[in-house]
């Protein structure tokens, strides 16, 4: 599930709808609880729902809660699972990070909690060059999913792919091949474009040195994390997720080194704020170009009535606070074209476990 999904569940209004999460197991014998905890999940949400509406206005929503309870094949679970059920539409997701136990029942659904965790794992696309075909995943760890949305997979269908190169004397049919080779991936470069564009991540590259080298060339991304040479192309997603995970999390590793750099010139050019309340109001403004975000800060807050700015709170359970006001922050940014970089606990002490490097 990516943003653009998350954004389509966030819009629908519907009463009843049911938010149901849990975290879930990946192998046995712990999953053999999963979907007793699931049913158990569902019989709350359907006595909560029966609480306020006479059971015949409400039969459908029922019924296909139980009905996709009931289709989960728990034997492929991953950390986490989410149910989204209203009059209109159901569907269950497997994820691979855990949620908190939670039914929610009301006139939206609710993905505060599945955002909270795809902004603190790490998240990135993957592209693995092929002729026959070339495949976009969305990748959390090493836990890889096929796109198949748009044009995805791709097959070169030029000539040089499943066309035969045109003839005549005088012509190279090396350089004709490589040239259409390098359109092909141009198309590639701008089909990733469509697919990603509402979830920019970082993006590791798989293929031959001559497939990447035409990606390369063809394409103007400046967000490739890393590059792994080999054809991979009969790998399974879980395979080949084991064989790009340990460089994309060197290379992580190495960015957020780097981002320390970056804080002390934004430090030194006056381009930086500090504090979770100077972090929302900037960002509010369209100013944030890069959070930096202790990984283990937390911090309950209600809005001010202008919304302008946060206001800190040791209550959580009051009704108008937010449970985490650092990731209403992460979702500012990142909805307005910003990058986010968790830091180690400890390393942003003094800007108040939060700095914001500004644009301008």
């Amino acid at each position: 599930m990516n943003r653009q999904e998350i954004l389509l569940l966030q819009q629908m209004r519907s009463v009843p709808s049911v938010t149901i999460t849990m975290p879930t197991h990946r192998t046995s014998p712990d999953n053999k609880q999963d979907p007793i905890r699931l049913k158990n999940l569902v019989v709350e949400a359907i006595n909560r729902i029966l609480k306020d509406f006479p059971k015949r206005e409400v039969e459908i929503v029922l019924k296909r809660m139980d009905d996709l309870a009931s289709d989960v094949d728990h034997s492929h679970n991953l950390d986490g699972l989410a149910m989204f059920v209203n009059r209109d539409f159901g569907r269950v997701v497997k994820l691979p990070f855990a949620l908190k136990e939670r039914v929610e029942v009301g006139d939206a659904f609710a993905t505060r909690d599945l955002v909270f965790a795809m902004n603190r794992t790490p998240r990135y696309w993957v592209l693995s060059l092929s002729e026959q075909p070339t495949r976009l995943y969305e990748a959390t760890r090493d836990d890889l999913i096929e796109i198949t949305d748009g044009a995805f997979p791709m097959t070169h269908s030029l000539p040089g792919g499943s066309l035969r190169l045109p003839g005549g004397q005088g012509i190279n049919p090396s350089s004709k091949e490589d040239r259409f080779h390098e359109q092909f991936f141009r198309l590639v470069d701008q089909e990733y474009d469509k697919v990603t564009k509402n979830d920019p991540l970082p993006l590791a590259v798989v293929g031959v040195d001559r497939y990447l080298a035409f990606f390369r060339q063809a394409s103007t991304k400046n967000d490739v994390i890393a590059e792994i040479k080999g054809n991979y192309d009969h790998m399974k997603p879980h395979e080949l997720g084991k064989v790009v995970w340990p460089p994309v999390k060197e290379a992580l590793a190495e960015r957020r080194a780097r981002v320390f750099d970056q804080l002390e010139a934004a430090i030194g050019a006056r381009r930086c704020v500090s504090t979770i309340g100077e972090a929302w109001r900037y960002a509010h403004q369209g100013r944030g170009e890069l959070l930096l975000l202790e990984e283990g800060y937390h911090q309950p807050a209600r809005l001010s009535d202008d919304g302008m700015n946060i206001l800190l709170s040791d209550n959580p359970e009051d009704f108008d606070v937010m449970d985490d006001a650092a990731d209403v922050v992460v979702e500012e940014v990142l909805q307005k074209g910003g990058r986010v970089v968790f830091a180690p606990d400890g390393s942003l002490k003094e800007h108040g476990r939060v700095a914001l490097i500004l644009r301008y």
